[in-house]
């Protein structure tokens, strides 16, 4: 299973509808402009401009792009709970 990322508020709330797979897609999901995601993965200067595009974003709403704590983790351990009570 793939880790999730989305941005987070300074209040703390997640925002779900820019929930991703990569942090890289997360950012693609905030920059208004269109980043050939190629381009991205192999232009230096390119993925530069970006990332600079990314981090303003991120200062002047306050965000940041965050690994999302997933139910698989929770549904792992009740399992593991479950076999262990049942041996």
């Amino acid at each position: 299973m793939n880790p999730r990322w989305t941005v987070k508020k300074s209040d703390g709330e997640l925002l779900a509808h820019f929930a991703c797979d990569s942090p890289l897609e997360v950012a693609r999901k905030i920059v208004p402009g269109r980043y050939d995601a190629f381009r991205l993965h192999v232009s230096p200067s390119y993925r530069e401009l970006f990332d600079r595009a990314v981090k303003q974003i991120l200062d002047r709403e306050d965000w940041q792009i965050v690994r999302m704590r997933g139910a698989g983790r929770a549904r792992r351990a009740e399992a593991l709970r479950l076999v262990a009570e049942r041996m």
